[in-house]
C-alpha cells in the first residue's frame, strides 16, 4: 500500500506533499493509530529528495501531534483525531442560470464534506493563469473549467495531478484527467437527428456560432449532421445585417442571440413554430415559457454537479459523458 506519492511537476513544495499524502492516507483510512510510516531514507532515495526534506516533512507532522518518533525506529501515527478538510478549488469560466444549477447540485451532495471556493476566469487566459498560480498548493482538490482557452492545459499540469478534475469540456491535452464533460460532436448531432421529423418541414438550417466561447465540438456535429441528412445550412457568427427568412431554423448556443433571433423575428412578423424555427443550447426555466416554449439541446446540469462531487467524495478517477438530449418545444 503506497502512502507517500509526490508529483514532479507540481509547483508545491516536496515536503508538503509529504505532509499532505500522509494527512491523506489517515484521513482515507489506509493509515491507522499506530501504524509505522516509510523511513527517511525510503523516502529521501525513491523521489531523489535530500533527507531535510523528508525531515521537515515529518518535523511539521510532528508538531502537529499527527505522528512521533521512537529513536532508531522510525516514526509512527500518533493521533488520527485530526482535523482534515477537505479545500476545494473550483474555477468556473462564468455564471448563469444552467452553471448555477450545476453548482448548486454540487453543493448539495458535498453536503458540508469540504470547503469550496469558486472562482471565475471569464475566458480570460491572463485570469486563468493568475488563479491557477496563485492558488496552486492550497487546496486538496481541483475543478476546472479550461473552455477553449488556449494555454489551459499547460496550466493545469503544473497542479498536482492525483488532485485535479476536470469540468464540462475536455481536450485531447487533458484526456488522462478524470472529468466529467459533455460529448459536444455528439450532443448536437443526436439532438438535431431526434428533431429530424420537424426539421425536414424547412428550407435551412443556420448555427449562430460566436466561436470564441462556444465549443467547437458543437459547429462539428451540426455540419456532420447537415452533410449526412442533405440539410441545407450554414454557420453564422451573428444576425447582425441579415435579414430572417421564412423557412429559416436557427441553432442557438448563445442565449443573447435567441434573444436577438426572437426580437428580429416579431419585427418582420414571423412566428416560431410556424415561419421559423429556433433550437436553442441549455435548458433554463425561463426556455420553457418564452414564446409559448424554446425547443431546446440540453445536457442534465443538476446530474453533472452530483456526478461530480461523487466523483470526489469517492476518489474516483474516471472520465464520464454526461447525458443530453432534445426537448422539444412549439419553437421547432
Amino acid at each position: 500500500m503506497k502512502i507517500i506519492s509526490l508529483d514532479t511537476r507540481s509547483s508545491l513544495p516536496k515536503y508538503k506533499q509529504i505532509i499532505l499524502s500522509v494527512e491523506t492516507a489517515i484521513a482515507e483510512k489506509r493509515l491507522n493509530r499506530g501504524d509505522r510510516l516509510p523511513s527517511v531514507n525510503k523516502i529521501a532515495l525513491e523521489f531523489s529528495l535530500s533527507r531535510d526534506t523528508v525531515l521537515q516533512a515529518y518535523d511539521e507532522l510532528k508538531k502537529r501531534g499527527i505522528i512521533y518518533s521512537r529513536l532508531g525506529k522510525g516514526y509512527y501515527i500518533k493521533s488520527v483525531e485530526f482535523s482534515f478538510e477537505q479545500r476545494i478549488f473550483l474555477l468556473f469560466d462564468e455564471f448563469n442560470t444552467f452553471k448555477e444549477d450545476l453548482y448548486n447540485s454540487f453543493m448539495e451532495t458535498m453536503d458540508s464534506n469540504a470547503q469550496i471556493d469558486i472562482f471565475f476566469h471569464y475566458f480570460s487566459i491572463e485570469v486563468f493563469k493568475k488563479l491557477v498560480n496563485e492558488n496552486n498548493g492550497d487546496y486538496s482538490k481541483y475543478i476546472i473549467m479550461p473552455t477553449t482557452l488556449k494555454g489551459a492545459a499547460s496550466l493545469i499540469k503544473a497542479l498536482p495531478k492525483n488532485d485535479v478534475y476536470i469540468l464540462d469540456q475536455v481536450n485531447t491535452d487533458l484526456h488522462d484527467y478524470p472529468s466529467i464533460h459533455q460529448n459536444f460532436v455528439k450532443d448536437m448531432y443526436n439532438g438535431l437527428l431526434s428533431a429530424k421529423a420537424r426539421l425536414v418541414k424547412y428550407e435551412r438550417l443556420i448555427l449562430i456560432f460566436p466561436a470564441f466561447k462556444q465549443p467547437p465540438g458543437m459547429a462539428e456535429g451540426f455540419t456532420n449532421f447537415c452533410k449526412d441528412h442533405a440539410f441545407d445550412c450554414e454557420v453564422i457568427p451573428d444576425l447582425e445585417g441579415r435579414t430572417i427568412i421564412k423557412g429559416d431554423v436557427f441553432v442557438i448556443p448563445n442565449d443573447r442571440h435567441l434573444v436577438s433571433v426572437i426580437e428580429q423575428a416579431n419585427g418582420q412578423g414571423l412566428e416560431m413554430g410556424r415561419d421559423i424555427g429556433i433550437i436553442s443550447y441549455n435548458d433554463t426555466p425561463l426556455k420553457k415559457v418564452v414564446g409559448n416554449g424554446i425547443t431546446t439541446i440540453s445536457t442534465d446540469f443538476r446530474a453533472m454537479g452530483r456526478i461530480l462531487a461523487e466523483m470526489v467524495l469517492q476518489q474516483q478517477k474516471v472520465r464520464v459523458e454526461n447525458e443530453s438530449r432534445l426537448i422539444m418545444r412549439r419553437s421547432l
